[in-house]
Order: C-alpha cells, then structure tokens, then sequence
C-alpha cells in the first residue's frame, strides 16, 4: 500500500479490526521508510450496481453522492454523519442483496426517504422536496398533512 506521506509503497499492517458491521476491514498501516501511520479499508469487490436515472440513462452506483445529497438534506439538523453513513450502508446492502444488477434512481430515492423519516421529519420533507420536485406549494403542502397525520394516529 501506498504511503500518503512519503509515496513509499512498503508498509506493514499494525492493527486489523472489522469495520461497517463486517462489511469493511480497517488496516492501521506504518511506513517502513518514513515511519507515518494510516489507515486504510478494504472491501469486497462486487460486481458494479447500475443506476438508472429518470432520462433512462445509467450511471455506477455513488455511495458518496447518496451520502452528499443525505448530507444537504440533515443540514443543521441533528443528525450524527455516522447516522447518515449508516443509512447508505443499509441502502447499499439491500440494494446488493438483490438479485437485480440495475436498479432505478426512483428506488434509490424511495428506500433513502424510508430511512430518514425514521431519524428525521425535517430532513426527509427537505429530502423529498428536491427528489419528489414538489411543483407547487399544494404539493408540498400534501406532503406535509400526510406526515402529520400519520404523527396523530401514531400518538
């Protein structure tokens, strides 16, 4: 492996340990020439995940784009990076468990809305907001009568 700090490709694992529920592993990593420490993950490699966006074109599957967008959506909310980052892993799983290699973006987007409605009403209305492209206020408006009846006949 490749240190980040001296380019030295030598280095020696100190430490190995099951990250992501066993779905990683975390190496902790020292240069046999400058001596730095680092971290690195590796994973299994799957076979690649298509997405297939709503102007039917397709595209690789980008944990990190999901991440970005739950990312804008929890903005100031409290919700923790490791909440989000656990989301993407329960998305991402799910979405490999199956048997299908091309799923739609409008899946994405649906199993993504699921998971923040559990750990936040704000930021799943922001969410649904830019991914449902609510039109008008009536739409929005919709939306948000839906959520709060589903609260009164939850209490």
């Amino acid at each position: 492996m490749k240190c980040p700090y001296c380019g030295n490709i030598d280095s020696k694992v100190i430490d190995s340990r099951p990250a992501d529920d066993g779905a990683r592993i975390r190496r902790r990593r020292e240069c046999l020439e400058c001596g730095k420490r680092f971290t690195t993950y590796e994973i299994v490699e799957t076979v690649a995940l298509m997405v297939i966006k709503k102007d039917k074109s397709r595209e690789a599957f980008d944990r990190e784009k999901l991440l970005r967008g739950l990312m804008r959506a929890s903005y100031k909310r409290p919700v923790s990076y490791q909440m989000l980052e656990d989301i993407v892993n329960t998305i991402e799983q799910n979405l490999l468990s199956g048997y299908e290699r091309e799923v739609s973006s409008i899946t994405i987007g649906e199993l993504a809305m699921v998971e923040l409605k559990k750990i936040d009403e704000v930021a799943y209305v922001r969410f649904a907001s830019v991914y449902r492209q609510f039109s008008d206020i009536n739409t929005f408006m919709d939306e948000l009568k839906d959520l709060l009846n589903k609260q009164t006949l939850g209490s």
